[in-house]
């Protein structure tokens, strides 16, 4: 009846010990799921980087999503009389991009779902470590994404006209690995990120929101430019950090007394944003058991690449999600356990490689400064060769 008293078996915690969780065996844990799920959400949308910056789109069923491809305009700078004009290629085309067979998962075994409902430093962090788990997953593998669109060829029947010459090429920035980067990797990739826009403009391609996502030991170097390394240089203090927010260079930066330590934390040079992660591809995903970041696409080669960072728009490469996260818990009455998972269903397709610019290191400047030089390195895997052929490129096509 309305208004009548809450009985004992009516309280979500146990009254004892030994009694089993409370409003009995069927409404068992009835609060763990959405108490944990949504903690779980939350530190996957705080952890996550890579998803924010791309081209999105959430599915509430089906397994694709058809994006439009433009065609283009003809032009006859001198219409004749009596000449009959085409019209050109504007054909209705789109890319289709599908979500990936097999869903990622990040899940755990407990044996006292109580304490995960009445403790909240116990639940956060089996939720921020399921979080992270999955958006670190997620980050990999658009970041390999990114990746392969800075290697694909022009397609031979794209109708927006693209020829090989538009596509920006790798750049060369340094002879060793992202670890061992220095002020002249640092300026190298300035250099770059100016060689992108320049391109880009003088291609007639869009350069609103640019991105240079780079290694965590890349962003600190670029961000203390200007810092003296030895006392011989001291007197490059009078000159002020490029990134120290000194008015003399235009306020770029922070000042020094600020970290910048957190994955979030960015610079801005001419326009670009510059982001730091640490899921940039420089291993061989499918050679070890236990690396592979996803299906087949996914695993790459990009051990020999040496890869300082990646220079992209949102419009280069999409993901899809189908419904959020789905997380399940289930009893275990033989283990006396409580089993839990956290999954989501996602895919990635390219859209436009010619926004996408690979920041590579290479023993010399001939060395991997080619579109097809990147693409064969990254093809050829340890285990199951051929994975860029048969997947990103195979998927990046004309669907009429």
């Amino acid at each position: 009846m309305p208004g009548d008293p809450l009985g004992a078996g009516d309280l979500v915690l146990r009254t004892s010990v030994t009694a089993e969780p409370s409003g009995g065996s069927a409404g068992a844990n009835k609060l763990w799921l959405p108490l944990w799920s949504g903690e779980v959400i939350n530190a996957y949308d705080q952890y996550n980087i890579f998803e924010n910056v791309i081209t999105n789109k959430t599915l509430s069923g089906g397994f694709s999503y058809e994006f439009p491809v433009t065609g283009t305009v003809a032009l006859n700078a001198a219409w004749d009389a009596g000449e009959e004009l085409i019209g050109g290629d504007s054909s209705s085309t789109t890319f289709k991009v599908n979500l990936d067979k097999r869903p990622m998962a990040a899940h755990f075994e407990t044996d006292n779902v109580d304490l995960l409902v009445t403790q909240w430093d116990y639940r956060s962090e089996l939720a921020r470590q399921a979080g992270l788990t999955l958006a670190n997953t997620r980050d990999r593998q658009i970041a390999m994404a990114l990746l392969a669109a800075c290697a694909v060829p022009v397609l031979s029947s794209d109708p927006r006209g693209l020829v090989t010459a538009s596509l920006p090429v790798p750049g060369v920035v340094g002879t060793g690995a992202a670890s061992a980067a220095a002020d002249q990797e640092a300026l190298n990739i300035l250099k770059e990120i100016e060689n992108y826009l320049v391109q880009m403009q003088e291609n007639d391609f869009p350069v609103n929101n640019v991105y240079c996502a780079v290694t965590p030991k890349v962003f600190q170097v670029i961000r203390a430019l200007g810092i003296p390394r030895t006392a011989a240089t001291a007197g490059e203090f009078q000159r002020y950090p490029l990134f120290g927010a000194s008015e003399e260079v235009g306020g770029l930066g922070a000042p020094l007394a600020v970290g910048m330590n957190m994955l979030s934390d960015s610079l801005d040079y001419m326009g670009v944003k510059i982001i730091k992660t640490n899921h940039l591809p420089n291993t061989d995903v499918s050679a070890t058991a236990g690396a592979a970041i996803g299906g087949t696409k996914y695993n790459l080669n990009a051990s020999g690449i040496k890869l300082h960072g990646i220079i992209f728009q949102p419009e280069a490469v999409a993901g899809l999600s189908l419904m959020g996260m789905k997380v399940d818990t289930v009893q275990d009455v033989r283990r006396n356990t409580q089993f839990t998972v956290a999954s989501m269903m996602k895919g990635t397709g390219i859209l436009r490689p010619e926004l996408c610019k690979a920041l590579v290191g290479a023993t010399t400047a001939a060395d991997l400064d080619t579109r097809a030089e990147l693409f064969t390195l990254l093809d050829n895997t340890t285990v199951g060769t051929n994975n860029l052929t048969s997947g990103f490129f195979a998927e990046y096509k004309v669907t009429t």
